[in-house]
């Protein structure tokens, strides 16, 4: 503890010192003012009081990433599991959900694309025409409720108007991989602007079915669509649409007993979502405040199966099953926000303040179709989730800053099964942040804050779940921060620096239990339950660094330790005390972006963490890992040709562990359990071409 907080404060004091200034022989350019979307208002990055990581389009495109899964490893302290076609669940700061069968989940990591909630579906967490992603660490209780435990992910779509460059952008790589787009947004009428995009992506991904002699079982094909239309009515009226259109249609092919990504099954899997989103914003300016409605409606058809033995019929020994899950969700959300004008601060004029009302409710119809279950397996899952909340910034002094927000939900879900289960949860919970922030010199900033969060409870559903695993509770959490963010005068070196210390109380972790079967592997049913005390505590170190006007250089570090206490795992055994999964004690980003000639630009990086628990119901753990990636690009006028790679070196990494026995020869037994691993993507090299107008 001592050297943490010794360690923090050397950070902080190094930070607060005005940083030198350094020449170079052309003018230096400056690295961009990054402005923030997520917390009630547009903020510049620099003088935000919170740890936020944002990846922008330039990094998006360095990166050739295709899916958010790509551009997580950027952010300190994130991770992310698959257990799909892609690696959409993710944890912050070792927080987050690993993977979604039958029961429907509470998420811990929030997940929004522009003012659209879509947290636990993130297969549609595409990247193309995307101006950036921030993501904001801690609990996010005053801005997003029960959905940002541990945090969100924010995807900030282009804006209807002229503004940003119209684009097609072509791509050719290995695996049979290509991606089409076109976007283009402008001036309709002088108050009518626009926006809209289109893309293609596919891919045979990286799976080899030997049984099938097929290499396309691991397919993607993705499409992404968007129309924004945004109508200035009047001086004090903005009306914006936003519709968007995903069709995911992936395979799922993932595990085999060999752990090699050379699958032996009869039946491949998919991964599949359909989703049509639509939002309505109006920003009303009146004279002492802004009235912001926000009202939206999604449709999302998804469906996910997969080869349950993993082999093919007549494997000695085996036994043929296939599990298949098809979600129906329907999404109604509306959000009232006022916000202060200038003339209607409060206490004489030095306190700005936002006060907001939510609704969203939710429809999920499950159905699933399992060889071994007597039937169709329908369910119907309701969340209901009102809130009120209140965010106040005081100006203390010219240089001083208190931040207060509240927030108070009302979370109630109902729920009924074919299994003639019915249940229903109803929690009350509150939740938000104190924070104090100083601006120590122009360039620099420091901030203390304290927050809220919570996560409501629930139930598990399988029918075969023991009586005293049916049920869990709400967790909450207490998360108490220092940051730093600093530059030179001349904006060329930056320095975000933020440590944490978080209490989680009744912390959900996620568990299995295994029904012994005769001639087939048990049953493998995930669950969540609630260790009594969950600790999480780190550091944050974000830099960037222009060395001049051609070399820009950039670091990304890491540190957590992350554990829980007190709990009985699925074998009986008591867990006095184990780090939580998918924590990796360290993680890191580094690159460089040079300007080898006048048209030639060459982006290098390396992603890295450590080796982590796969689960918090066995200790089998994945090995750290180490990931490089380039591009080199030739530019001219509006025309860009990309010469990239992605983990260059093809290093063999994983990203989901199962540990149970599914192996025939010796008829499933589970005192014999071992590790199933499903294998990140392999080397992909790849040419592009970019032209903006």
């Amino acid at each position: 503890m001592k050297i943490r907080y010794s360690l923090l404060s050397v950070a902080i004091a190094i930070a607060c010192q005005p940083l030198m200034a350094e020449e170079a022989d052309t003018a230096v350019q400056a690295v961009e003012h990054i402005l923030v979307t997520s917390d009630f208002s547009v903020r510049n990055l620099q003088t935000l009081p919170a740890s936020v990581s944002v990846v922008g389009q330039q990094e998006i495109t360095a990166r050739q990433a295709q899916h958010l899964e790509q551009i997580l490893n950027v952010a300190p302290n994130v991770n992310f599991s698959s257990g799909a076609s892609r690696g959409r669940f993710v944890q912050i700061r070792g927080i987050g959900e690993r993977s979604q069968f039958a029961e429907p989940i509470n998420p811990s990591v929030g997940f929004v694309i522009d003012e659209m909630d879509f947290s636990g579906i993130a297969a549609i967490g595409t990247l193309f025409d995307v101006q950036q992603v921030e993501v904001l660490k801690g609990p996010q209780a005053t801005e997003f409720g029960a959905a940002a435990l541990a945090g969100v992910i924010k995807i900030q779509t282009m804006e209807a108007g002229s503004d940003s460059p119209g684009r097609v952008s072509l791509s050719l790589a290995e695996n049979n991989s290509w991606s089409a787009g076109v976007a283009q947004g402008g001036e309709l009428t002088d108050k009518l602007l626009y926006r809209v995009s289109a893309q293609q992506y596919k891919s045979d991904g990286f799976i080899e079915n030997l049984h099938l002699h097929r290499d396309d079982t691991g397919q993607r094909d993705e499409l992404t669509s968007r129309l924004k239309l945004k109508y200035l009515a009047n001086d004090d009226l903005t009306l914006a649409l936003n519709y968007q259109y995903f069709d995911i249609n992936n395979g799922y092919d993932a595990f085999t007993q060999t752990n090699d990504g050379k699958t032996r099954s009869d039946q491949p899997g998919y991964d599949k979502q359909q989703t049509h989103a639509l939002s309505l914003q109006a920003d009303w300016h009146l004279d002492w405040a802004t009235l912001k409605a926000i009202g939206t409606w999604s449709d999302s058809e998804m469906q996910y199966g997969y080869d349950d033995d993993w082999l093919y019929d007549g494997y000695p020994g085996g036994y043929t099953a296939f599990d298949a899950y098809a979600r129906e969700r329907d999404t109604h959300s509306l959000e009232l926000r006022l916000s202060s004008s200038a003339s209607a601060k409060w206490f004489n004029g030095t306190t700005d303040w936002v006060l907001g009302v939510y609704s969203k409710n939710v429809d999920e119809v499950l159905t699933r179709e399992y060889d071994y279950l007597d039937g169709v397996f329908r369910s119907d899952y309701e969340p209901q989730n009102h809130a009120i909340y209140v965010q106040t910034i005081s100006q203390l002094n010219d240089k001083t800053r208190l931040t207060v927000g509240l927030r108070f939900d009302k979370f109630d879900i109902e729920y009924v099964d074919s299994d003639g289960f019915v249940a229903s949860v109803s929690d009350d919970m509150l939740g938000g942040k104190l924070v104090l922030d100083h601006q120590v010199t122009e360039q620099t900033l420091v901030y203390a804050g304290v927050s809220r969060g919570y996560k409501a409870g629930g139930f598990n559903l399988d029918e075969q779940v023991s009586a005293d695993k049916r049920n869990y509770a709400p967790e909450y959490s207490w998360n108490y921060e220092l940051g730093v963010k600093g530059s030179n005068v001349d904006g060329d070196l930056t320095l975000h620096v933020a440590g944490f210390y978080m209490q989680r109380k009744d912390t959900q972790i996620s568990d299995y239990q295994l029904i012994p079967s005769t001639g087939q592997a048990a049953e493998f049913i995930d669950i969540i339950a609630n260790a009594d005390i969950g600790t999480n505590y780190g550091l944050e170190v974000e830099s960037r660094w222009q060395v001049n006007s051609n070399l820009g250089l950039y670091a990304n570090l890491g540190w957590l330790r992350a554990s829980f206490e007190d709990y009985t795992n699925a074998k009986g055994e008591y867990v006095n005390k184990r780090d939580q999964a998918q924590s990796p004690r360290y993680t890191f980003n580094l690159g460089m972006d040079w300007r080898l000639a006048e048209n030639w630009h060459w982006h290098l990086e390396t992603d890295g963490k450590d080796g982590f628990y796969f689960s918090d119901g066995h200790n089998e753990q994945a090995d750290a890992e180490v990931l490089v990636h380039t591009r080199l690009s030739w530019q001219h006028n509006d025309w860009t040709v990309s010469l990239w790679g992605q983990n260059l070196f093809d290093r063999e990494y994983h990203v989901r562990g199962f540990y149970f026995n599914n192996e025939p020869e010796d008829g499933y037994d589970q005192d014999n359990s071992r590790l199933y691993t499903q294998l990140g993507d392999g080397r992909l090299l790849g040419i592009s071409v970019d032209y903006l107008f």
